[in-house]
């Protein structure tokens, strides 16, 4: 506890804000989605076929898009 006293004091902030801004800084390193989610959702996409270019001609198709 003192060493969490000293870190906040460190940085002007009470125990309480720095305690705060620690849980949301966690928080925001936690992922959203679980990882096994994110696999199913990718191995369902990749059962289809999309149509697909390389880069150069799908800027090209964009950019014809943007003329018509």
């Amino acid at each position: 506890m003192e060493e969490i006293r000293r870190v906040a004091r460190q940085r002007r902030l009470s125990v309480g804000e720095w305690v705060r801004q620690a849980l949301r800084a966690a928080r925001h390193q936690e992922p959203v989605v679980e990882a096994h989610r994110k696999l199913a959702a990718i191995r369902e996409a990749a059962q289809y076929s999309f149509p697909t270019a390389d880069i150069p001609e799908m800027l090209a198709e964009v950019e014809r898009g943007y003329q018509e």
